[in-house]
């Protein structure tokens, strides 16, 4: 028996005109086989090649993961002594008949380390970019895959709540994540989360990607908050933007601009739609109010089992949208040294068009008053 999505993988690798793909530990592989692997000093690659059953090469010391699978698979383990390793990468090319092939590989995900191994066990094979071919397998969500990533945004929106008393002026941005990382762990997150969780007040919250620093709240701050949670291998990622205390004017103007951005990216996907249209749908609103120029990134990305993925809200992206397509939308004005807002969601494409998997509440909310 074969893994049911090795027989998708096949179809997907003819048409790239790709004779076999390597995959490393990471999303792909877990995809692919159900299998959990961590990247470590010890390699550890799956090889696929339609028509056969795939060929796992791993230590020793992992074999009894793949020692009771529900389908075939051709295992090669090697011993703790580095100089052993390439021949069990050998012998998984020669089971495949890879030398000379077209050899598929994930230019974000494959190392050094494995690609010299490969390159020793099949060195007159080619190493193209499989990138297409793997994101067309993970692009679309199943009904399985969604359920998990519904779980992951409750799991996210309840540890945030459960935060949000705790939040007091006077507290540093680091122990407001810390506290927000032990909140998600009790509301069902596994330990991994998708990213460690930006919480940026002031001037800090200007910066999209600012890492939390000692820098105590201030009554009359903006409070970025971006964070996820993880359920089965899926994850969600979320942003909502809070006053501490009374804020000025322009900070309440932003927030309003920003919230009505996000209900018209949230609104523009649909069946057959681009990524593109949600881009300039979101874009389009803070451009109008006047800050074009502060809205410095793309509307969203494609989630999963993976914070970025396939497909991009970008406004030059005219790939269409299709149902069990997920992804983000998260509008945000920075003015540098001041103040920033964002406000983001996770949709997914239904027949009836976009679907926000998250409810939480997204106009202004004070908190550490």
């Amino acid at each position: 028996m074969t893994h049911p999505r090795f027989e998708k993988l096949s179809n997907s690798l003819a048409a790239n005109n790709l004779d076999a793909v390597v995959l490393n530990p990471g999303p792909t592989l877990t995809y692919m086989t159900g299998l959990h692997f961590h990247l470590m000093e010890r390699p550890v690659v799956v090889l696929y090649a339609p028509g056969r059953d795939p060929v796992i090469v791993l230590p020793e010391l992992e074999f009894a993961k793949v020692s009771n699978l529900s389908y075939k698979v051709q295992a090669f383990t090697y011993p703790e002594n580095p100089a052993e390793w390439v021949k069990a990468f050998q012998k998984g090319a020669e089971a495949l008949g890879l030398d000379g092939k077209k050899i598929g590989v994930e230019p974000r995900a494959l190392r050094i380390l494995e690609y010299r191994y490969l390159e020793q066990a099949a060195p007159k094979a080619s190493f193209p970019d499989a990138s297409a071919a793997l994101a067309a397998l993970r692009i679309r969500k199943d009904a399985d895959e969604i359920v998990k990533m519904r779980k992951a945004v409750k799991i996210a929106q309840d540890g945030l709540e459960a935060t949000l008393p705790f939040i007091k002026i006077g507290m540093s941005e680091a122990e407001i994540s810390n506290e927000l990382v032990i909140q998600l762990l009790r509301h069902g997150s596994q330990p991994e989360l998708p990213f460690a969780p930006i919480v940026s007040g002031g001037p800090n919250s200007a910066n999209p990607h600012a890492a939390p620093s000692e820098r105590k709240l201030q009554a009359g701050d903006m409070l970025v908050v971006d964070w996820g949670a993880t359920y089965d291998g899926y994850i969600s990622d979320l942003t909502r933007t809070f006053a501490v205390g009374e804020v000025n004017e322009e900070s309440r103007k932003i927030h309003q601009i920003v919230q009505e951005a996000n209900i018209a990216g949230r609104a523009a996907g649909k069946v057959g739609g681009t990524c593109a249209a949600v881009d300039i749908a979101a874009r389009g609103v803070i451009e109008k109010a006047g800050y074009g120029p502060y809205f410095r990134h793309r509307t969203g990305h494609g989630i999963g089992m993976e914070g970025h993925e396939d497909p991009y809200m970008r406004g030059d992206n005219l790939q269409l949208l299709e149902t069990g397509m997920t992804y983000t939308v998260e509008p945000g004005i920075y003015l540098l040294g001041q103040v920033g807002v964002r406000i983001e969601d996770n949709m997914v494409i239904t027949e009836n068009g976009a679907e926000s998997m998250s409810d939480m509440e997204r106009g202004i909310r004070v908190v550490g008053a």
